[in-house]
């Protein structure tokens, strides 16, 4: 008897485990740096990713942020182009970013969950502050989103230069 109720127990609670939902959070992180800011995208979930376009947008940031990719245009002294640092292999191309843009896609083929993509490239204010330095409070407000829903999910970065994009269940 004792050994039926603790079995009964037991598979319960492995079907309880069983049946809660994973859930899926992408987190973004910004890193200030001279002379090449970096973008840190984390599948920070255990569930893969795929067939999905991140967007990273500066256009609501604090700072009016935007990307400084030529020595001409919008941005002001040091410049500097996309350039991937990892994770290549998890998008289906790389992103053309126009000087004074203030929106970057990335086009996810597939990302396993622990999956990191990297990419630097340098980012100026327009706000009238330090414009070839940009602190956390400058990009506070810039959005990262998960298109292709109705809806699709966002985050919002903070004044600590990170977001996530709650990605649900899987």
């Amino acid at each position: 008897m004792i050994g039926s109720l603790v079995k009964n127990a037991a598979g319960c609670a492995a079907a309880f485990m069983l049946a809660v939902p994973a859930m899926a959070d992408v987190q973004v992180e910004f890193v200030e740096g001279a002379p090449k800011d970096r973008f840190v995208l984390r599948n920070a979930s255990d569930c893969s990713l795929s067939a999905a376009t991140v967007r990273l947008d500066l256009s609501s940031s604090q700072g009016g942020l935007i990307f400084d990719v030529t020595g001409s245009g919008a941005g002001v002294e040091v410049f500097q182009p996309f350039e991937m640092v990892s994770g290549s292999e998890f998008l289906n191309g790389l992103p053309q970013v126009q000087d004074g843009q203030s929106m970057v896609d990335l086009d996810i083929r597939s990302m396993p969950p622990g999956a990191e993509i990297a990419f630097t490239i340098d980012v100026d204010d327009t706000g009238g502050g330090r414009e070839i330095t940009v602190s956390g409070a400058e990009i506070q407000g810039a959005t990262v989103s998960l298109e292709g829903a109705q809806n699709p999910p966002r985050g919002v970065f903070s004044s600590a230069a990170r977001a996530a994009i709650p990605v649900g269940t899987c």
